[in-house]
């Protein structure tokens, strides 16, 4: 079976054209969804997007997708507020959070609030086609290191809510800073990749200094590896 059958499902009677899979994007930047919709509409069929958790809530309910692709940090509470507002009334839509986040805390967090999946957005568009196909089939979907953050989760402390009261003072949009900030990135490559302007990187860098009380960047990486941030 190509990859397209795989991510458009299987073919019918002669004839027939294949059923395809009907997804919903969820990002608050644009330029993603726009990108994602056209690599990942060779396959599937993109029923919808949006950019805020009211929006998707409302959407969502409206089109009722096979397979939501949910970012997890959006500025009005992100994939977490979907979630918890779509679980109890639309258990049949299935969600698989795709964020540039590859931090235990995301990972685990959105898992136990219902996701199916975990992938980040370095994931090529045949492998995202694939993931979609296997969250739509029932299967849970991780990037390879993603993985191991759960099972450990889940097999050590089920029921520990995971939570750090110095990373609690953090918006989403200062853990993601943060994270790359501790990686290495320069300004200018934060900003590329957070999709924000090199003016509002250095805000939120100022603002995690002065909750965490730390003087330079330095003591913010080795802060974010004691904490496996990195």
């Amino acid at each position: 079976m190509t990859m397209a059958e795989q991510a458009t499902g299987p073919v019918g009677k002669a004839g027939d054209r294949p059923e395809r899979l009907r997804v919903f994007l969820v990002d608050d930047h644009a330029m993603f969804r726009a990108g994602v919709r056209a690599e990942l509409g060779v396959h599937v069929e993109v029923v919808g997007e949006a950019g805020t958790v009211t929006e998707a809530v409302s959407r969502i309910a409206a089109t009722l997708p096979d397979v939501v692709l949910l970012d997890v940090h959006m500025p009005d509470g992100g994939g977490r507020a979907v979630l918890d507002a779509m679980r109890r009334t639309h258990p049949q839509v299935r969600f698989l959070a795709l964020s540039v986040s590859d931090a235990a805390e995301d990972v685990i967090g959105l898992i136990r609030a219902g996701a199916r999946g975990y992938v980040t957005k370095t994931i090529s568009p045949d492998e995202l086609a694939a993931a979609v196909r296997r969250v739509a089939e029932g299967d849970a979907v991780f990037s390879p290191r993603l993985a191991g953050f759960v099972l450990d989760a889940f097999a050590a402390r089920p029921d520990a809510p995971v939570a750090d009261p110095e990373l609690d003072q953090l918006t989403n949009r200062e853990r993601e800073v943060l994270r790359l900030l501790a990686r290495g990135y320069a300004y200018k490559e934060i900003a590329k990749e957070l999709y924000i302007s090199i003016k509002t990187v250095e805000t939120h860098v100022s603002n995690v200094l002065r909750k965490l009380q730390m003087s330079n960047r330095y003591e913010l990486s080795r802060w974010a590896a004691d904490r496996r941030l990195v």
